[in-house]
């Protein structure tokens, strides 16, 4: 008998932030790659995104393509 673990989908990962521009971030997902899109007022806040979000990767890609509008 084999159990599964499931991994939390990435918009729950950022939906539970403490930070709330990460909660509003749109993700797309699939078996291959994540995509991150949005915007957000610092470098710290994109890169806090990508690094918040790793560890659900498994062996997809991540595209990071967050936009930073000081």
């Amino acid at each position: 008998m084999s159990i599964t673990v499931l991994q939390p989908s990435i918009a729950d990962v950022l939906g539970q932030s403490q930070q709330p521009l990460l909660r509003r971030l749109h993700v797309e997902e699939n078996e291959k790659e994540v995509v991150l899109e949005g915007t957000v007022p610092t470098y710290f806040l994109k890169q806090l995104a990508q690094e918040t979000v790793r560890p659900c990767l498994g062996t997809r890609r991540l595209l990071n393509r967050i936009v930073v509008n000081n």
